[in-house]
């Protein structure tokens, strides 16, 4: 599960990284325009599957910046290849459409000829926002934004790949002090079974608020970039939904990410009518947290929310399976198949 690509926030001075980056520099240097040079490279915190930084260039035209997405983790150089070249793909797409994404700059999804597999795009204005205060109203523009992009035309050439499951039964893994392991039972237990029928549609695939960025503030607060494309799927609605509900249920607690339904619902939107359709893809994102979270809480806590320790999401991921149940889940029946968590 790519997560976090918080590209905009938290920076550091290039020169604690690690990595080598000589070789993606020239690179990247002769992807600019007439004399320009990169001036300065800031490494940006808050990402799980890259490395990013902020570069800033100067030229005769005046000074821009520009990020780099690397992946250096083996596991993501080994996808790379098609990770990269998907966003690139999707880069390109939302380019004629009012999504605020990240124009593409250059891309080299096989490290021809960076020291990692490379990707640049120029800079979103704007700022991650994590904190507890105003979560309700950035919810509600989460929701009108995630609607407008599952409202994209897409021709069936353009068509992203079909959406891909995150978890399955057999890799549901729940917190081992769990209290509550029948709950988790009845959780798996709904994705055992086959997808439901579903009506698909373009979908970010990792909508949450650690890909949004924003500006102004109170009534002037407005959605200025949405990052991290790289799982860019064809699916349902619910998916993404079901996804961006999980992250405000860890980050802001239960509530807030039950909410979120409600306000794609009120936004325009459409979601499964069968409640038990919903609650099987709101669970198969759910579960693939499990056991707490950590590909967002590691991220979170850099950014700052030092509050999200893993049993505080353990517990938050556990309350949440539970009011999917209490809201979409039927009212009788225990699992007929008994069986064990993996470990």
């Amino acid at each position: 599960m790519a997560t976090n690509e918080t590209a905009h926030t938290d920076e550091q001075p290039a020169d604690t990284d690690e990595q080598p980056w000589s070789a993606t520099r020239a690179w990247v240097e002769k992807a600019l325009t007439g004399r320009e040079r990169v001036e300065d490279a800031a490494r940006l915190r808050g990402g799980w599957t890259s490395q990013m930084r902020r570069l800033d260039v100067s030229g005769p035209d005046g000074g821009r910046s520009l990020v780099l997405r690397s992946f250096v983790k083996p596991f993501f150089v080994r996808h790379a290849e098609g990770l990269l070249n998907r966003e690139a793909a999707i880069l390109r797409l939302l380019a004629t459409t009012d999504v605020p994404a990240a124009t593409l700059v250059a891309v080299d999804a096989t490290a021809r000829y960076c020291d990692h597999p490379s990707l640049l795009m120029t800079l979103l204005p704007g700022s991650v926002h994590l904190a507890n205060d105003g979560a309700d109203q950035r919810a509600e523009l989460l929701a009108r934004q995630l609607l407008r992009i599952h409202q994209l035309p897409v021709t069936a050439t353009d068509r992203p790949r079909p959406y891909q499951a995150w978890t399955s039964p057999e890799r549901v893994s729940p917190p081992q002090e769990t209290r509550r392991p029948e709950l988790w039972r009845r959780a798996v237990d709904v994705i055992r079974r086959d997808p439901p029928d579903h009506r698909a549609c373009f979908l970010h695939r990792d909508f949450h608020p650690g890909n949004v960025l924003f500006t102004g503030d109170g009534d002037g607060l407005r959605i200025s970039g949405v990052v991290d494309w790289v799982e860019t799927s064809w699916g349902p609605a619910d998916l993404d939904v079901a996804h961006c509900s999980t992250n405000l249920a860890l980050l802001h607690g239960v509530p807030t990410g039950m909410r979120l339904a409600d306000q794609y619902v009120a936004a325009g939107g459409t979601l499964a009518a069968d409640p038990a359709a919903h609650l099987h893809w709101r669970l198969l994102d759910a579960l693939a947290f499990a056991p707490y979270a950590e590909k967002v809480g590691t991220p979170w806590r850099e950014l700052g929310r030092t509050d999200l320790t893993d049993a505080l999401l353990a517990r938050r991921l556990e309350d949440y399976l539970e009011a999917l149940f209490a809201r979409y889940g039927p009212e009788t029946k225990k699992p007929q198949v008994t069986w064990g968590f993996c470990e």
